[in-house]
C-alpha cells in the first residue's frame, strides 16, 4: 500500500471483489460455524485485562508487545518509548524484503508524539546541555540516545543508527565502567530513557531568534443562523471562563497566550480590546479579496490585563447582531487574517473558527454545491472527498509557514462541503467538530464540552517532525493532520495530545537479527511559553527471518488504524470498490501466509489464524461497513468526508473503539460496585428485550431500552412509571437521586472522560425509527447500508485461504 496509490489486486488473487452476501459466494459450500466459536473482540479485550491489566510494564526489552491500548497498565520507561507514545503494527520486522512482501503485513508506526501520561507515570525530563544543544550523530544527525555504543575509554561512540563513529565532545565526555558503559548512565535520561525532551538552541529557531508565545484567535460567524439558534450568545457566555483556563507552563501563575477576536458574516469585524480602552473598539475589512489585519496595537492581548474591555466585547457581540438578516458568509478570508495576524505579532498560534454554512458569498475560496448523489458507486464518487484547491492549498501552506493551526467547529443544517473547508485544519495538527441542525438544549452542552477541552488541552506549536532509522529500512509514508513539503519533514502548525501520525516503513536492505530494527522520532516544536524543544521517542524492535516471529509479535489494532488511514487516503484516487477489494485481498494474503508457512498441517475446512491476529477480521470487515468506505447514496456526502477526516488524525485507541464500539449490558450490574460492566459483543444477538445497554465508539453514544424493561428501572433512570410514558422524540437521562441513575451517570462520565471528544446521548428504544441510528454500530451484523456479517466475511476469508494455499 505504498504511496497515495494502493497496491491493485495480485496476481493469483480471487477475482472480484468481496461479494454483498453469502449468496453469491465464491469458493467450496461453507459448513455454517457457531457463532460462538467464532473469534471474540470482548474475550480478547478481557484476557489481556486479566493478564496483564493493573500491572507496571517496563520497556527494557528489544521488540517487546505492550498490552492491548484497552488495557489498564502502567508503563516505566527504561530505554525504549512508552507504547502510549509509540504502537507498532509488530514488532518483529521480517528481515529481508522479500519476507515483507511474501507476507504483504504492512510494517508501520503509530506515533502521539505528545499522548497524555497518566498522573501516577513520570512525566518527561527535560534536558539542558546549554549553548552546545543536543549532542548529535555527525552523518545521520540522529540525537543522543540509549542506543548508542560508547568506545574507546569513552572518547567516541557509534551511532546505533547509520554505525558512524563519532567524537565525544569535551564538555561530554564521561569514563566507562567495567561493563563498557558510562558512569553516568542513569543520571543522563537521553543515555538511559526512551522519552525525553531537549531544550532547543537558537539554531533550533526561525530566524535564530528565539520564538514568542503563541495566541488564540476566536473568529465567530455572525449569520442569520448562528444569531437565531443561540450560538453566538452561547459562544460568548462560555469564552469569559474559558479565557481564564488557557493552558500553562508548568508552576506558572499565568497563561502566556494573548487572545485576539473576530466576527464575520460577508465581512470581517477586527475588535481592539487594548486594556486601557474603556470600551472595545470595532474595525470593519469589507475588501475581502485583499485581506489586511486593520490593527496591530490592542488585537491581541494578554486576557487578565483586559480582562475588563474582553468581558464587554463579550457582552455586546450578540446585541450587535441580534437583527442581522445576513445570512451568506465568506471562509478562506477568516483564515487569511489569521494568518496575517500571527505573522504580524510573529507568532504561532490557533484559530478557533465557529462556522455555519457554505461560504457562498463573493470572495476568494468561494464554493458551491457539489453534492451530487449520482456519482456514488461511480468511477468519479472519488471526486465528493477530493478538496478544492487553489486558495486553500495556498491558505495550508501560509498556515504551516506561520505555525498557524486551524480548529473548526461546525453547525451545518445542510451541506457545507466538508471535504474543502476540512482541508486546512486537517493539514495544520488541527481539530474538526460537527454539530448537525444545532440547537442551544440539543447539544450546546456537547459542544461547550468540546469547546473546553480544545482550549485547555496540551499543545505544541510550530512543529517539525523527522522519523530516523537504522541502517536496512526507511520511513517512506505519512498519514495524519500533517503537511508534507518533501519526503522526510512532518510539519504540523500545532500537534496536541490526540493527534497521531501513523508511519509506513519499507525496507532497502537486509536487516540485521543481532542488531534489530531501531528508530527515533524526533519532535522540534515551541511551547506554550515560547520554548524551543526537542521530543525525542526512541524504540527498538526484533528482526526474524522466521514469519512465525512476525505474527506472534503483531498488534490487531495498530494494523487496522494503519490499514484505515491508508485506504482513506487510496479512496481519493481510486474508485472505492477497488479500494474494498484491496483490503479484502491484502487480508486474505496475510491470513493465507500464516497458515502456508507458519501453522501446523489441518483440514482445508479449518479457518487458521494466528492467535495475535485472530480478531482482525472483525475489525476489516468493520472498517469496510463504515460510512466513508460503504458507499451508499442513503449516507450525506459531509459525513463521509467528516468520518475520512477525523480517523486520519487518529491514534490506534481511537480507532479500536470505533470500529468495534463497546456494547454494555445495564439491567444486570451491580450498583454498589465501582466496576463498568464486562462489555458483550457487539451484535443483535446479544441485546435483551428485557435489557437496557449503553453503546460507545468515542464519537457516538446510545442508551438502548428493551421493549419489556422492568418498570422499576424504567422509574428509577427516568422518573417515568414505564416505557409506554418516555416519548420517543428528545428523550434525556435526568440526573436523580437513587443507586441506579448514580450508577448510570458515573458510567457515563467515566467513559466521557477516556475519550477526545464529547459523546451526546442519544437515547433508542427498541423498534423506534431512531433505532437505525444505533444499529449501524452493531458491527458483528450485516450492515445497514450493505456490507457483510462477521460470520459471513470469515467464511468468505477462509474460502479465499483455501484458493490461495
Amino acid at each position: 500500500m505504498a504511496g497515495p496509490q494502493m497496491a491493485g489486486p495480485q496476481s493469483g488473487a480471487f477475482p472480484g471483489g468481496f461479494p454483498g452476501g453469502p449468496a453469491q459466494m465464491a469458493g467450496p459450500p461453507q459448513k455454517k460455524l457457531d457463532p460462538d466459536s467464532i473469534p471474540s473482540t470482548t474475550h480478547v479485550i478481557e484476557d489481556d485485562q486479566a493478564k496483564r491489566g493493573g500491572q507496571v510494564y517496563v520497556t527494557n526489552i528489544r521488540g517487546q508487545v505492550p498490552p492491548l491500548v484497552t488495557t489498564d497498565f502502567t508503563v516505566q520507561d527504561q530505554g525504549n518509548a512508552s507504547p502510549r507514545f509509540m504502537r507498532c503494527t509488530t514488532y518483529s520486522f521480517p528481515s529481508t524484503a522479500d519476507l515483507a512482501k511474501q507476507c504483504k503485513v504492512p510494517l508501520a508506526a503509530i506515533i502521539k508524539p505528545f499522548a497524555t501520561v497518566p498522573k501516577n507515570e513520570t512525566p518527561l525530563y527535560i534536558v539542558n546541555h546549554g549553548e552546545t544543544g543536543p549532542i548529535r550523530c555527525n552523518r545521520c544527525k540522529a540525537y543522543m540516545c540509549p542506543y548508542m555504543q560508547f568506545m574507546d575509554g569513552g572518547r567516541r561512540y557509534q551511532c546505533g543508527f547509520c554505525s558512524c563513529v563519532n567524537e565525544v565532545p569535551v564538555q561530554y565526555f564521561q569514563h566507562l565502567d567495567h561493563m563498557g558503559r558510562r558512569m553516568d548512565l542513569y543520571e543522563r535520561p537521553e543515555l538511559s530513557l526512551g522519552s525525553y525532551e531537549f531544550i532547543a538552541t537558537l539554531d533550533y529557531c526561525k530566524n535564530n531568534k528565539p520564538p514568542n508565545p503563541p495566541a488564540y484567535i476566536f473568529m465567530i460567524d455572525v449569520s442569520y443562523n448562528n444569531i437565531k439558534s443561540g450560538l453566538v450568545k452561547l459562544i460568548c457566555e462560555e469564552l469569559k471562563t474559558l479565557l481564564d483556563r488557557l493552558p500553562q507552563e508548568e508552576g506558572a501563575e499565568t497563561s502566556p497566550i494573548k487572545v485576539g477576536f473576530v466576527t464575520y458574516n460577508k465581512i470581517l469585524h477586527f475588535y481592539n480590546v487594548k486594556s486601557a480602552l474603556a470600551q472595545p473598539q470595532m474595525m470593519v475589512v469589507s475588501d475581502v479579496a485583499e485581506m489586511f489585519v486593520p490593527l496591530l496595537d490592542g488585537f491581541l492581548v494578554n486576557f487578565q490585563e483586559s480582562r475588563a474591555v474582553v468581558n464587554n466585547l463579550l457582552d455586546q457581540i450578540p446585541d450587535m447582531f441580534a437583527d442581522t438578516n445576513e445570512s451568506e458568509t465568506v471562509f478562506a478570508p477568516v483564515i487569511q487574517a489569521g494568518v496575517e495576524a500571527l505573522k504580524a505579532a510573529e507568532c504561532s498560534g490557533k484559530l478557533f473558527i465557529f462556522h455555519s454554512s457554505i461560504p457562498t458569498a463573493e470572495a476568494p475560496g468561494k464554493l458551491k454545491n457539489r453534492d451530487d448523489r449520482k456519482l456514488v458507486g461511480t468511477e468519479k464518487e472519488k471526486t465528493l472527498f477530493q478538496p478544492l484547491r487553489g486558495v486553500y492549498e495556498q491558505l495550508t501552506k501560509d498556515c504551516v509557514a506561520q505555525g498557524c493551526c486551524v480548529d473548526l467547529f461546525l453547525f451545518p443544517n445542510q451541506y457545507v462541503d466538508i471535504a474543502t473547508v476540512g482541508d486546512v485544519p486537517s493539514h495544520t495538527g488541527g481539530s474538526i467538530y460537527k454539530y448537525s441542525n444545532f440547537q442551544v438544549e440539543v447539544n450546546g452542552q456537547q459542544f461547550v464540552s468540546d469547546l473546553r477541552r480544545d482550549v485547555e488541552k496540551s499543545i505544541g506549536f510550530d512543529a517539525i517532525m523527522r522519523v530516523r532509522t537504522g541502517t536496512g529500512f526507511r520511513a517512506t509514508d505519512f498519514f495524519g493532520a500533517v503537511y508534507m513539503n518533501n519526503t522526510t519533514d512532518v510539519e504540523m502548525a500545532a500537534v496536541d495530545c490526540d493527534k497521531a501520525v501513523t508511519v509506513e516503513f519499507k525496507h532497502d536492505d537486509t536487516l540485521s537479527e543481532e542488531s534489530g530494527a531501531v528508530m527515533q522520532c524526533a519532535l522540534l516544536y515551541t511551547t506554550i511559553g515560547g520554548q524551543r524543544r526537542l521530543r525525542i521517542h526512541n524504540l527498538s524492535l526484533n528482526c526474524s527471518s522466521q514469519l512465525s516471529e512476525l505474527y506472534k509479535s503483531c498488534e490487531t489494532d495498530a494494523l487496522i488504524n494503519f490499514f484505515a488511514k491508508s485506504a482513506y487516503r487510496a479512496m481519493l484516487n481510486q474508485p472505492l470498490k477497488t479500494v474494498r477489494e484491496i483490503l479484502v485481498n491484502q487480508t486474505a494474503h496475510m491470513l493465507a501466509c500464516y497458515r502456508k508457512h507458519c501453522a501446523s498441517p489441518s483440514a482445508a475446512s479449518q479457518l487458521i489464524l494466528p492467535d495475535a491476529m485472530k480478531v482482525f477480521p472483525v475489525y476489516m470487515n468493520s472498517l469496510l461497513k463504515t460510512p466513508t468506505l460503504v458507499g451508499s447514496t442513503e449516507l450525506s456526502t459531509d459525513d463521509r468526508a467528516f468520518h475520512r477526516l477525523l480517523v486520519n488524525a487518529m491514534g490506534v485507541e481511537e480507532t479500536q473503539v470505533l470500529l468495534y464500539p463497546r456494547l454494555i449490558p445495564l439491567h444486570t450490574m451491580d450498583v454498589s460496585s465501582d466496576a463498568i460492566p464486562a462489555p458483550v459483543r457487539c451484535s443483535e444477538e446479544r441485546l435483551s428485550e428485557s435489557g437496557i445497554f449503553l453503546l460507545e465508539n468515542g464519537l457516538s453514544m446510545f442508551l438502548w431500552l428493551g421493549q419489556a424493561c422492568p418498570p422499576d428501572l424504567i422509574q428509577n433512570l427516568f422518573n417515568v412509571p414505564s416505557l409506554g410514558h418516555l416519548s420517543s422524540e428528545g428523550m434525556s437521562l435526568p440526573v436523580l437521586d437513587n443507586a441506579h441513575s448514580r450508577k448510570i451517570h458515573s458510567i457515563i462520565s467515566s467513559i466521557s472522560q477516556q475519550r477526545a471528544t464529547s459523546m451526546k446521548l442519544l437515547i433508542v428504544k427498541q423498534k423506534d425509527r431512531s433505532e437505525m441510528l444505533f444499529r449501524q454500530h452493531l458491527v458483528e451484523d450485516k450492515g445497514l447500508h450493505g456490507g457483510a456479517s462477521y460470520m459471513d466475511f470469515l467464511c468468505y476469508i477462509k474460502s479465499v485461504q483455501c484458493l490461495l494455499n
